[in-house]
């Protein structure tokens, strides 16, 4: 059974009443289901619960009013739904880390907590093109030999980096059989994590997988992937829509799941499953380190 419409009607129903009061059981009505039976849609193709989606969007709707209005800061907790600013500037500083007044103050529209809404776009991309839960898994230590290349989060240059990186290809000694790639992002940790947006740029490694690193040419990077536990998801379609797949895993998972995140570097795996950059059945699996 084909659910898009009736959570696009839901989803419709909560931005229309954002800055209202809301009951989960009116959204369920508008979108034509009993609240357990949508609930039910919600959690298990959206990865998120109907209160905990129209949670988060309040929230980020403030951090948004924050940062590019005047309006008091209680004038936007009660909009957003809250009794009082202390309220939500407890719901705030769990999602932020930071209070209401020193996120207005850092100026810093944070990637983290960054829910956006739920166009048509973003939610086919959701049920069709993510596994919103994502395996557990336990992998052995991987040396990587690749090359570093700047990006940002709204401006991936994954295309550019590697191609330079296949250019290069042949002069790596010590290749693994099987040729898998590896995308190994160096900023994506702790202490930056609640400070990064759209447009700070960080270093990303595009390379490939080797058995030593005896006889690597100087131009290429050293990197090791420790041993340990991952959350891995899945990533379907053109690599153009990326940032809607890490969107969802920082601004959905990221917020609600129960397993401890270990900030070691998280990263792409490309396999035989990667098809082209745009083509629409092209599989990459990232891989978010946990404990």
């Amino acid at each position: 059974m084909d659910y898009r419409k009736s959570l696009e009607r839901a989803v419709i129903y909560i931005e229309a009443n954002l800055r209202e009061d809301i009951r989960v059981e009116d959204v369920a009505r508008a979108a034509g289901y009993s609240y357990y039976h949508l609930n039910r849609q919600f959690v298990s193709l959206l990865g998120e619960t109907i209160g905990s989606y129209i949670k988060k969007r309040r929230l980020a709707d403030g951090a948004k009013r924050l940062l590019y209005t005047d309006e008091r800061i209680i004038d936007i907790a009660v909009d957003s739904g809250f009794e009082s600013s202390e309220a939500f500037s407890r719901a705030f500083k769990s999602i932020y880390r930071v209070s209401p007044q020193t996120y207005r103050i850092n100026r810093l529209d944070a990637y983290v907590g960054a829910k956006e809404r739920l166009d048509q776009g973003l939610l086919q991309h959701l049920i069709s093109n993510v596994t919103v839960h994502p395996k557990i898994a336990t992998i052995p230590e991987i040396k990587v030999a690749g090359i570093r290349g700047e990006t940002t989060l709204s401006d991936i240059k994954l295309r550019d980096l590697w191609n330079n990186a296949n250019r290069m290809y042949h002069k790596i000694p010590n290749l693994v059989e099987g040729g898998r790639g590896f995308g190994i992002c160096e900023a994506c940790n702790e202490n930056t994590l609640y400070t990064m947006n759209d447009w700070v740029l960080f270093t990303e490694v595009a390379g490939y997988e080797v058995h030593s690193f005896e006889g690597l040419p100087p131009q290429f990077v050293r990197k090791v992937l420790p041993a340990g536990k991952y959350a891995v998801f899945t990533h379907r379609g053109s690599l153009s829509m990326l940032p809607q797949t890490f969107e969802y895993i920082w601004g959905t998972w990221f917020l609600t799941t129960e397993e401890e995140l270990d900030w070691r570097e998280d990263f792409e795996l490309y396999d035989n499953r990667f098809l082209g950059y745009d083509h629409p059945d092209t599989e990459v699996d990232l891989y978010i380190p946990v404990r």
